[in-house]
């Protein structure tokens, strides 16, 4: 649906276990980061208004496929990619690679809120527009 957006991680002594291997935690604070920066690139902040109030997106689930170990050190690549958009939610897709090795596949419901209601609302037409 939206075209791959791509973000550079390297991987810090912070993300590792006491053998070098990034903890299996951390491979969903790094699609996070795509995430994020993929509104960013759209020109979306985290937080938004909406008739003078305050949404978000919040993740409603998450899956996550391991493939293989990224390690101390390694220059990883997050993508991002909108799969499914519908009225107060979307399915994102990302995978974190080394190279062109495939290390983990993450799959993401994002759901838009209304903060204050802590209840779904509707994408925003022009929001939508972004995201196409």
């Amino acid at each position: 649906m939206t075209d791959l957006f791509t973000i550079p991680v390297r991987v810090y002594y912070e993300d590792t276990d006491a053998e070098g291997i990034v903890y299996y935690a951390n491979y969903l604070k790094f699609a996070e980061r795509a995430r994020t920066e993929f509104l960013r690139n759209r020109g979306l902040r985290p937080e938004i208004k909406k008739d003078d109030e305050r949404c978000a997106f919040v993740a409603r689930h998450a899956e996550i496929d391991y493939k293989q170990s990224a390690f101390l050190d390694d220059l990883l690549s997050v993508s991002c990619e909108i799969r499914e958009l519908k009225n107060s939610s979307a399915v994102v897709y990302q995978e974190i690679k080394r190279g062109k090795d495939v290390l983990a596949v993450v799959c993401v419901t994002l759901v838009f809120i209304n903060i204050a209601k802590h209840r779904p609302t509707r994408i925003p037409d022009d929001m939508r527009r972004k995201f196409q």
